[in-house]
């Protein structure tokens, strides 16, 4: 496996729906505002929570980590574009300590929508895949090429030391093709991007190389292999808890098998999503996003 480390200071509905809400960097609304707090998950870690894409005038994009560490913070996912002062201020409730690493789990722009609206020289940092995707995006093009990914890695980073240590891991494709884990050790805390955004069928971002036949298998190799963590900051949703993503793996499972034996059966991708309902062995879940999921499995068992 190859393996990158950085140590000593730290200086860091579907795809249609979040390429929308990415391009929407007008006015806040204030029902948006309103929903944005910022919440203690364990000691020195925060979340500023998000939404769900829909309604869409509460919409502020992924929940973001705030991790304050001896030598600043580090963030998780900037939110859409136009919160990154939001961000700061929440921050400000917390610590009088400045930005200095942004971590991107994924190329969306509800989670990389504020890059720019921090300093050139705090340190970017992402999965050489998430890199190679938000270099394709317009957001960042020209001289908003600055704020892409200044770090990447292939399997695994660790940055800072002791209780300031962050992990982060890729255990393949997803959501996208590169869904990075993060975990924060000394507190047992792991955010999982969009890789477990909500009790429904996930975004599967086939032209940023997600997969749906592989997501399970994903989920299952972050489970195998992390192994100190009991609570979840997730994309979109409140925290959650390792058994919880367990059973989303299990979904998942239950769900690609549901869509193969319907296209197996001859079943149109529109029949199958009038017909397959997993949700009585799921209690909680929704069924507001299985079309979309089924249509990008189905074309991916086209292939």
């Amino acid at each position: 496996m190859h393996r990158t480390t950085g140590l000593g200071v730290l200086v860091a509905c579907g795809a249609l729906s979040i390429a929308v809400h990415a391009r929407q960097a007008g006015p806040l609304s204030q029902q948006a505002l309103d929903a944005t707090k910022i919440e203690k998950v364990r000691d020195n870690l925060f979340m500023i929570t998000g939404s769900t894409p829909t309604p869409r005038e509460a919409f502020s994009g992924g929940n973001t980590a705030v991790f304050v560490t001896d030598a600043g913070v580090v963030i998780v996912d900037t939110k859409l574009a136009g919160w990154g002062h939001v961000i700061l201020d929440k921050i400000k409730t917390v610590t009088d300590k400045p930005v200095t690493t942004i971590i991107n789990t994924h190329t969306h722009g509800d989670h990389t929508g504020s890059n720019s609206m921090f300093a050139p020289t705090v340190d970017i940092v992402a999965h050489e895949n998430t890199k190679a995707n938000m270099a394709k995006m317009d957001a960042f093009k020209g001289d908003n090429a600055r704020f892409l990914p200044k770090r990447t890695y292939q399997d695994k980073m660790t940055l800072g030391k002791g209780r300031d240590e962050i992990d982060l891991y890729y255990f393949g494709r997803g959501h996208t093709n590169g869904d990075t884990w993060v975990v924060f050790p000394a507190l047992r805390v792991m955010h999982t991007g969009d890789m477990f955004a909500w009790k429904d069928a996930p975004t599967l971002d086939r032209n940023n190389g997600g997969s749906g036949l592989e997501y399970a298998g994903t989920i299952g190799k972050a489970l195998a292999t992390v192994k100190n963590v009991d609570t979840l900051i997730v994309g979109h949703s409140p925290l959650r808890t390792v058994p919880e993503l367990r059973e989303y793996q299990q979904f998942m499972n239950d769900f690609v098998a549901a869509v193969r034996a319907a296209k197996t059966a001859g079943k149109s991708a529109d029949d199958a999503a009038a017909t397959i309902d997993v949700s009585a062995k799921y209690k909680g879940y929704e069924k507001q996003r299985y079309k979309a999921a089924i249509q990008a499995i189905y074309d991916e068992l086209g292939q």
